[in-house]
């Protein structure tokens, strides 16, 4: 069972790209994915011999991340080097080999810089329609609290769902958080009318909010939810510092045409000054399981079964576990695997359905074995 396919790496063989080597490892490693290493050369060199050893030296490089890659136990795709905008080449080589994720460093910084996120990163970030997960620099993976931010948008639906798998997959506690933008502070009326106009903002905001989160299983999931008051941007930079936040999962405006540029004002502003890593996602989930269908022993469906389970995808493991029902109609673990995903899911009656035939075929068995060892006994 993989969660992804592809990662696409960047690596421009400095010293803080070698943790963001590392992160795309232990990030393959629990999405069960292939890394696909890239470097970008200018295209602007005139001298043939420079531009020579340049090229072997590139070549030389990425053959060692390759090799780094896979003496970790993780599949390393064919390395690939482009000449020309490092921008422009990464996000099309992301649609060319099809990759499901970008990863990049944010770019050296110096400290006590505001603004964190580095030029290269921003672009892609603005151009790619594939999601980009950006590490901060010298920050491990050691993913703990997740924080997804959610504006009701397709893009915030989808970040919030990558986000669940991701808290699953972690084991790690997730942050929901929706903040109601208080606004018309310059109107000239009273006080009290502005807080009442805020107070029915912030009721009709949180219903919406709630209304939004029953459309996710959050079942099993260590989560939270908060609601704020105030500016977006300011309300999710300070929730990641209070809550000490390890990875960020935010949805973009994903534009396109004359305005695909446009990644929206709050998400723009958090990027750049946010000190975790982050993952933006406009127009594609990160997250594309995929379930090998040809499966037909009953011990691998229900192992994948169990790995669903664990990953919250509750709805898929069912579907693994009647497939072992199919080939062995008297597979008591999937009868009873079956029984427990529906009480998660709060589905007494199919439970008990299921955790009945279970229990039924279990006293057969019982009894059988009893009436052969009475058999036995008797000499017949």
């Amino acid at each position: 069972m993989k969660l992804l396919e592809n990662i696409l790496l960047a690596d421009d063989f400095s010293k803080s790209s070698e943790n963001v080597v590392e992160t795309a490892i232990e990030l393959a490693k629990v999405l069960q994915a292939k890394i696909i290493p890239i470097h970008v050369l200018p295209d602007d060199i005139v001298n043939e011999k420079v531009k020579s050893l340049l090229h072997e030296t590139a070549v030389a490089k990425l053959e060692e991340t390759a090799n780094k890659i896979e003496k970790a136990g993780v599949q390393a795709g064919k390395p690939i080097l482009e000449f020309g905008s490092i921008n422009d080449r990464i996000v099309r080589a992301a649609v060319n080999v099809n990759t499901n994720l970008i990863l990049i460093g944010s770019g050296e910084s110096q400290k006590g810089d505001r603004f964190r996120l580095g030029t290269t990163a921003e672009r892609i970030i603005q151009k790619s329609e594939k999601p980009v997960f950006v590490v901060k620099e010298g920050v491990p993976l050691n993913i703990q609290n997740i924080l997804c931010p959610i504006d009701f948008s397709e893009t915030s639906k989808r970040a919030l769902k990558d986000a669940i798998t991701m808290a699953h997959k972690f084991k790690a506690e997730l942050t929901i958080l929706g903040v109601c933008e208080t606004q018309y502070s310059t109107w000239p009326i009273a006080e009290e009318n502005k807080d009442e106009e805020n107070y029915i903002r912030s009721a009709q905001h949180k219903e919406k909010f709630n209304t939004f989160l029953k459309e996710f299983n959050l079942t099993g999931l260590n989560w939270v939810k908060e609601t704020p008051k105030g500016n977006p941007a300011k309300e999710i930079l300070s929730t990641i510092s209070r809550k000490m936040i390890d990875l960020l999962v935010m949805g973009t405006a994903g534009r396109t045409g004359l305005n695909r540029l446009i990644i929206g004002s709050v998400t723009e502003k958090v990027v750049r000054e946010v000190p975790c890593s982050f993952l933006t996602l406009k127009s594609e989930n990160v997250i594309n399981l995929q379930l090998e269908v040809n499966i037909r022993d009953i011990e691998n469906l229900y192992k994948t079964a169990v790995q669903l389970v664990e990953d919250g995808f509750y709805e898929d493991a069912i579907d693994q576990l009647k497939a072992c029902l199919k080939i062995n109609n008297m597979h008591i673990p999937a009868y009873l695997g079956i029984a427990k995903i529906y009480e998660k899911l709060d589905e007494p009656e199919k439970a008990k359905k299921f955790r009945d035939s279970g229990n039924g075929i279990k006293e057969k068995i019982w009894y059988t074995k009893i009436e052969e060892e009475v058999r036995k006994l008797r000499g017949s």
